[in-house]
């Protein structure tokens, strides 16, 4: 078996670097176990039975004995057939030859045929897939059981692009770190004010480490898993593939990928209820340029405007908005020539925050910032807070850090657009944080800490950030 398995495909490497590139070794003997397993064999039914399904041919035998079924197929490894079963009439059992024993699986129909999560067009394939498995998990147990020992994947391709995106990253200078700057206020806790004397010129470098999102993947005609370089064996769902990054790994092996996914901007069909993590890592940027381009726009022109963020636009002008972005990302035009009233703009901006697949604030979160806010001492409060905001994402917390310090400009011009911390944070609150559990009874009574939450943040964002 040892030597098997040292017979190779090669592949294609995703290395930046021509002079870099070496082919993959593919390892083939799963892919030649594959090519051995037993084929199917229909073992049909001399007659024709009235009470056969329609989703069924003649392999369907209707309601015999399992012994008899034994029968029908001892002659040939890989024959099936479908009975009706004689203890559940009108459930029907794939009778299947496999080696020395005829194996028995209750069968469904759902508009495609399955036993198990994988479904089938036909029951054939089902077949052939099911005897490609029995096949390779007994003649290869042991071989896949120690198939993740050596990978590949630290060593070869993707990796490779990996250190190349984060030197380019890292060579960007500020743009991708974010300051932990803790400025004395007489007002907050004093011991956040002593940890502002140790940390005030901190430089802390984001690692924006994204987890990868793999998806069940059926793939046409020979792959191999780009962990540990064997064949993905099966007729269909042979893997999983990130839907972020593209890469493409045994459902076993994605278990053991690290977390270093780096989204591909080919593979981010929107900008609107995208991943923050997938969309600032895919533009390798900070923050979302969403984020940016508006409050830019609003700090441009629109500090002064009456009840900002609170008066809403015109919902269609948002939606155009939301499109332009989807469309056209960093390039969409929101400039006043194209939306002269600001609070599309800000509506637009609440709306992306607000659409988020996992909240600024994240979900996992969100109960230690709603007891954060009932603790009764100020400043012990304000010390639950920053403890949370230590345990976001790395972009999660630079896109609060970010609109937070806009928000406490936007307060300096309170007199004119009459928005406080407080009306913001009644704004802002709902927006930035949502409950695991969608239920309206909880987001009522939440309303009060998630608006005292935000109006904290903002009014002590010098300090807690």
């Amino acid at each position: 078996m040892a030597a098997s398995s040292n017979s190779s495909l090669s592949g294609s490497s995703v290395s930046s670097d021509p002079e870099d590139y070496q082919p993959p070794i593919w390892k083939s003997y799963l892919y030649q176990l594959q090519q051995e397993a037993p084929r199917p064999k229909r073992i049909v039914c001399p007659k024709e039975m009235e009470s056969r399904p329609k989703y069924y041919g003649r392999e369907f035998h209707g309601m015999i004995s399992r012994e008899y079924a034994d029968e029908l197929l001892r002659p040939a490894d890989g024959s099936y057939l479908i009975r009706e079963s004689q203890r559940q009439p009108g459930t029907h059992t794939l009778a299947l030859r496999f080696g020395p024993q005829t194996l028995n699986y209750r069968l469904f129909y759902d508009g495609k045929h399955f036993v198990a999560e994988k479904r089938f067009e036909s029951v054939h394939d089902l077949v052939t897939d099911a005897l490609i498995t029995l096949y390779i998990e007994t003649k290869a147990a042991e071989y896949i059981a120690k198939m993740t020992a050596n990978p590949i994947y630290e060593h070869l391709g993707y990796t490779s692009l990996l250190k190349d995106k984060v030197v380019h990253r890292l060579s960007r200078g500020h743009t991708q770190s974010r300051r932990v700057t803790f400025v004395r206020d007489e007002q907050i806790s004093s011991s956040l004010v002593r940890q502002s004397a140790l940390k005030d010129t901190t430089e802390k470098q984001c690692s924006y480490e994204k987890i990868h999102n793999f998806k069940v993947h059926t793939f046409r005609g020979p792959h191999w898993c780009e962990y540990c370089a064997n064949f993905m064996w099966g007729l269909i769902a042979q893997g999983v593939r990130c839907s972020d990054c593209g890469l493409n790994v045994h459902k076993q092996c994605s278990k053991l990928v690290p977390s270093d996914c780096q989204p591909d901007l080919r593979r981010i069909k929107k900008v609107f209820s995208c991943d923050l993590t997938t969309l600032v890592k895919a533009h390798n940027t900070p923050r979302p340029m969403v984020v940016d381009l508006c409050i830019r726009e609003i700090e441009l022109r629109g500090m002064k405007s009456e009840g900002l963020y609170r008066v809403s636009g015109f919902s269609e002008h948002i939606e155009d908005v939301r499109l332009a972005f989807d469309r056209e990302g960093e390039k969409a035009d929101i400039s006043a020539s194209a939306y002269a009233d600001i609070n599309i703009i800000a509506g637009a901006l609440k709306l992306y925050l607000r659409d988020l697949p996992i909240p600024v604030i994240t979900f996992d979160l969100y109960p230690k910032f709603i007891q954060a806010a009932k603790i009764p001492n100020a400043e012990c409060r304000l010390e639950a807070i920053h403890e949370g905001l230590l345990q976001l994402p790395p972009a999660h917390y630079e896109t609060l850090r970010y609109l937070m310090a806009h928000l406490k400009r936007v307060t300096t011009f309170e007199k004119d657009n009459l928005m406080t911390s407080e009306n913001l944070g009644i704004v802002f609150g709902p927006t930035l944080m949502q409950p695991p559990e969608q239920n309206a009874l909880t987001t009522l009574n939440d309303m009060r800490q998630q608006k005292l939450v935000v109006q904290l943040m903002i009014e002590n964002e010098d300090v807690l950030f």
